[in-house]
C-alpha cells in the first residue's frame, strides 16, 4: 500500500511538472502582454511595470523562478488586482466553488443513481421511459443553456429562487442543479446498464431462488456491484464539475474560482491564469487517486499491492 501511494504521488508530481511547464510557455507564447490592454498606459509606464514584475528577464530565468515559487505554493502577484497575491485570490474564491461543486456532485450521484436503479427495475416500463427521457434531456442540453432556463422559470417567472449571486443556500440551488444536470444524466444511463447486467447475473438468480426478498437482493447484492462503474466515473465527474463551474459561476455571478479564471483570461492576468490552472490540476490529480482508493474499498476483489499496482 505504501509503495503504491508513493508511486502514484510520483506520477502526480511528474504530471504537475509538465502542466506547470506547458501552461507557463503557452502564456508566454500568447500575443500581447498583461498590460497591453491598458489603452491609456504610456509605453514608458508599461516598460516600468514589465520591469517591476520581472517580465523583461530572460524566459529561462522567469521559468526557473516560477518553478521555485510554485513549489512554495506562491503564484506571485496579480497583474490586474493591485496588492493582491494569486494565492490570496484562490483562498478567497475557492470556498464558493467548493460548496457549489459538492452540492452538484451530491445531486448528480443521488439522483443519477436513483434514476438508473428505477429504470433497471422498471425495464421497458413507464418508469424506465421517464428516467431515460430525463437522462437524454440532461445530456442534450448544455449546462449554460440549462442555467438560463432555470433562471427564467424559477427566478424570473415563479420568483421562487434568487436569480444570481451567492449569499445564502437558496442562491446555490439553481447553479448546482445546472452544473449537475449533464453528469446526472450520464450516471443514470451508466447505472441503468450496469444494474440490468447485474440483475441478470447467476448469483442474483441464486439469491432469489433461496427465498431472499426482492429488496435485499436489489439493495444488498445488486446495487453494490452495479455501482462500481459509477465509482469509476467519479474522476471524470470531478473534471466535469470543475470545468463546468467556469461558465456557471459567470452566469450566476458567483465569486468562485471558475469566475476568477474567466475574468483573468479576459484581463490577460497571466499569474492568475497559471495559478488557477495549477490549483485545478492538483485537485484533479488527487481526486483521481482518491477515486482509485475508494474503488478498492467498494470492491473487495480489487486490492492495492505493495508492488505498486492492483490485483
Amino acid at each position: 500500500m505504501a509503495k503504491y501511494l508513493l508511486k502514484r504521488l510520483g506520477y502526480i508530481l511528474v504530471s504537475l511538472f509538465f502542466i506547470v511547464t506547458i501552461t507557463f510557455f503557452l502564456m508566454k507564447a500568447a500575443p500581447g502582454g498583461p498590460f497591453a490592454s491598458e489603452r491609456k498606459l504610456p509605453p514608458a509606464i508599461e516598460q516600468q511595470m514589465n520591469e517591476a514584475y520581472g517580465l523583461n528577464d530572460p524566459i529561462i530565468k522567469q521559468y526557473g523562478d516560477y518553478l521555485v515559487n510554485v513549489v512554495k505554493f506562491d503564484f506571485g502577484p496579480s497583474f490586474k488586482y493591485t496588492g493582491q497575491e494569486v494565492s490570496d485570490i484562490i483562498k478567497r474564491s475557492f470556498p464558493y466553488s467548493l460548496i457549489l461543486g459538492l452540492e452538484a456532485i451530491f445531486l448528480a450521484l443521488a439522483v443519477g443513481v436513483l434514476l438508473g436503479v428505477v429504470a433497471a427495475l422498471k425495464h421497458n416500463k413507464f418508469g424506465d421511459y421517464i428516467a431515460m427521457v430525463i437522462a437524454v434531456l440532461g445530456i442534450s442540453v448544455p449546462s449554460f443553456i440549462m442555467a438560463t432556463i432555470l433562471q427564467y422559470i424559477f427566478a424570473i417567472k415563479l420568483q421562487a429562487l434568487p436569480v444570481a449571486r451567492f449569499e445564502s443556500f437558496a442562491h446555490t440551488i439553481l447553479p448546482a442543479v445546472a452544473l449537475a444536470t449533464t453528469p446526472l444524466a450520464f450516471i443514470a444511463r451508466l447505472m441503468r446498464s450496469s444494474m440490468l447486467e447485474v440483475l441478470n447475473a447467476d448469483y442474483i438468480k441464486t439469491a432469489k431462488s433461496k427465498g431472499m426478498s426482492e429488496r435485499v437482493v436489489t439493495y444488498k447484492h445488486a446495487l453494490r456491484n452495479a455501482i462500481l462503474p459509477v465509482v469509476s466515473y467519479l474522476g471524470p465527474l470531478v473534471v466535469g464539475i470543475l470545468t463546468g463551474s467556469f461558465i456557471i459561476e459567470k452566469i450566476f455571478g458567483i465569486p468562485g474560482l471558475g469566475n476568477e479564471f474567466v475574468v483573468s483570461v479576459t484581463n490577460r492576468d497571466y499569474t492568475v491564469i497559471m495559478g488557477t490552472t495549477v490549483f485545478f490540476s492538483v485537485l484533479l490529480l488527487f481526486s483521481i487517486l482518491v477515486v482509485d482508493l475508494i474503488y478498492g474499498l467498494v470492491d473487495p476483489r480489487i486490492k492495492v499491492t505493495d508492488g505498486g499496482g492492483k490485483e
